[in-house]
């Protein structure tokens, strides 16, 4: 699938990309960890339009939440990965947000950026009360954007 398609993925989906080489053996360190920067997995956390800065056009992009690390219930560095419409990666998605599933997004807008996907409402106001973000909006996923991917042909 190419990255076009999944500009149009709903977000909170679990995305695959790839550059189609097949996974080096462990042993080669170097080489293993080129290739898991090609291919990997994420969530989709925020789709970006085609948008001008001044005179400067800046093109259309998807970022997808890799990975977080850090310890103690503190996260210390958020993995984040940007990508063109125009990559020449591969893109797969894997599964899309059940339905009852809430998205909290950091801000109102079309710049909002998914910080947390709980299972249901409870669970994502429980994980606000932990987690500041003022300006925090609760989306919640319904039968009618599913069935709305499947007639728009964008079934995961």
């Amino acid at each position: 699938m190419s990255a076009h398609l999944i500009c149009r993925a709903a977000i909170g989906s679990l995305i695959a990309w790839s550059d189609g080489t097949p996974r080096p053996p462990e042993r080669h360190r170097k080489k293993l960890s080129q290739w898991q920067t090609n291919n990997s997995r994420g969530r989709l956390i925020r789709k970006q339009g085609e948008r001008a800065v001044g005179t400067i056009s800046l093109p259309a992009s998807f970022t997808l939440h890799e990975a977080d690390y850090g310890s103690g219930g503190v996260i210390a560095v958020r993995v984040l990965r940007t990508f063109s419409p125009d990559s020449r990666l591969r893109f797969t998605a894997l599964a899309r947000p059940a339905i009852g599933a809430v998205r909290v997004l950091d801000r109102p807008g079309e710049d909002a950026e998914v910080v947390h996907l709980a299972k249901n409402r409870a669970d994502a106001e429980e994980w606000l009360t932990q987690h500041r973000y003022p300006n925090a909006v609760l989306d919640q996923i319904t039968a009618d954007e599913i069935a709305a991917d499947h007639v728009e042909g964008r079934a995961a």
